[in-house]
């Protein structure tokens, strides 16, 4: 009696279609090659089962029977439309994800996935339920006339959504501005609207519809790299001396690609300014605000160092000179002295004397001031060119900081005693000045506590350095840890 019932076809069909449904929806969930080469082999056997028991799936059924063989009849056949569709559904969503974009396609994935669906329910009605789909279709028309006027805005939001997928102007990740300022990144895309998260964390969403008719850039294509244009107006002076200066400008920057190269370009002159145009590239957006700052900070230290003004709106009342007359104040030793946090905790008559005792020294291009892991017994205070620290690791050389008008080095060693992080070399022509361990052991045993204000600036200094080097930090290098290693190379009580 088992034999003759797993012979009944309606038992075949039922254990096969309760034995696909495990192995697709629980089985196989989460593994889609697997999911649909089952799709694939229950539409075979099910297909096979059908057509070995005399019933045609892709033809109307045109036997007379009892009600309940026409019954079984018809659920058969759509389950096989639906098995082709799943076999077709599948093939879709492996698709995209070996095309490895499923989050831009996630649009275009649905409308075709849809006209699967669409395409099985018409193939029902037709070969189950022998309903004419033509006549079907045209008696439709009007329906679908009024609900396409009643949803004619969703409808052009729908199909620019449809556009911009298919033509790929942007993608997920990519930030884009448009022709309205409006700007951000792109984080999903949908039937109704695309959605962008703005530099200030709001989340913006725009209608397709609006999105396709507006001007649009790309900002991250073809790559992530960015540019940058800075504009700036010196003091009458030669132009070609005004581009060597800004060269150096964007030579020293620590924050923008060297390839493509950066440029200088001369843009206006005249007899109250030459103007001046910097360009280069930024490694991704969030780089472009860092960059900036940093440009215009080199702009003004190297423009000092050379002796070059800025010049002055003619609009601002305020006279030219006044920015000469502050070129030549007292020095150049204590205007470099001044300009240096480190050293922000002396009082005047402190640098003064400390500015008096300092000495000029030059280093031709290319020179190596000091070797990896020696100890600087000075502390150097440039006054013009751009200086390197590169760290060498196994056979390669990194390049860790390079350094402009205004900075220094050697404070580590002269302070603290420790070794050199890597070498240190002239990259142009370089004027520094130097001040000895010596002469600012004098100013120490004067004044004990500028041990602690200095060991303070110093561990700042250095958190800095390290989170832009992007070092890990060392927790127990603190302000007083620095303070003891100041007072132990002093031999300060």
């Amino acid at each position: 009696m088992n034999a003759a019932l797993w012979t009944d076809p309606v038992v075949q069909f039922f254990a096969l279609a309760v034995l696909g449904l495990i192995l697709s929806r629980l089985v196989l969930r989460g593994h889609p090659v697997w999911r649909l080469i089952a799709h694939i082999t229950f539409l075979i056997v099910l297909t096979t089962l059908l057509i070995y028991n005399g019933i045609e799936p892709y033809a109307p059924d045109t036997h007379a029977g009892d009600v309940s063989r026409r019954i079984f009849v018809g659920f058969a056949k759509a389950v096989w439309w639906i098995g082709g569709a799943m076999v077709l559904i599948s093939s879709v969503r492996l698709f995209l994800i070996f095309e490895r974009k499923p989050r831009e396609a996630r649009l275009l994935q649905d409308l075709v996935v849809g006209l699967i669906y669409l395409g099985t329910a018409l193939s029902v009605i037709a070969y189950v339920f022998s309903v004419p789909v033509g006549t079907l279709i045209a008696t439709s028309g009007v329906f679908a006339i009024i609900l396409g006027l009643a949803l004619q805005s969703t409808l052009a939001d729908v199909f620019s959504g449809i556009a911009l997928n298919l033509g790929r102007p942007y993608s997920v990740g990519d930030w884009i501005v448009l022709d309205s300022g409006v700007e951000g990144r792109v984080i999903e895309t949908n039937w109704r609207a695309t959605h962008l998260l703005s530099g200030t964390n709001d989340l913006i969403a725009i209608p397709n519809s609006q999105l396709a008719k507006a001007n649009l850039t790309n900002l991250s294509s073809p790559d992530e790299s960015h540019g940058i244009s800075i504009k700036i107006r010196v003091a009458p002076a030669p132009p070609a001396t005004i581009e060597e200066v800004m060269r150096t400008v964007l030579f020293s920057s620590n924050n923008i690609l060297k390839s493509p190269s950066p440029s200088v370009t001369i843009k206006g002159l005249d007899g109250q300014a030459v103007e001046v145009e910097l360009s280069c590239r930024v490694r991704n957006m969030a780089q472009m605000p860092i960059a900036t700052n940093e440009i215009y900070d080199l702009i003004f230290r190297h423009c000092k160092a050379a002796g070059l003004p800025l010049a002055v709106p003619v609009t601002s009342g305020v006279s030219q000179e006044q920015d000469a007359a502050y070129l030549q104040h007292p020095s150049t030793a204590w205007r470099l002295l001044n300009a240096i946090p480190l050293f922000s905790p002396l009082t005047e008559d402190e640098k003064e004397t400390l500015a008096a005792s300092m000495t000029r020294q030059t280093y031709r291009k290319g020179a190596i001031i000091a070797d990896q892991g020696s100890r600087l017994m000075s502390l150097m205070l440039i006054r013009s060119g751009v200086v390197a620290i590169s760290r060498k690791e196994g056979d390669r050389e990194i390049e860790l900081m390079r350094l402009s008008p205004g900075d220094c080095f050697g404070e580590e060693g002269m302070l603290t005693g420790s070794p050199s992080p890597g070498s240190v070399k002239a990259l142009t022509f370089v004027v520094a000045y130097e001040i000895t361990q010596e002469r600012l052991a004098a100013l120490m045993h004067d004044r004990p506590a500028l041990a602690d204000e200095l060991g303070l600036i110093l561990s700042r200094r250095v958190e800095a350095e390290r989170l832009q080097t992007m070092e890990p930090l060392s927790r127990g290098e603190e302000a007083a840890t620095f303070a003891a290693r100041i007072r132990k190379i002093f031999q300060l009580s």
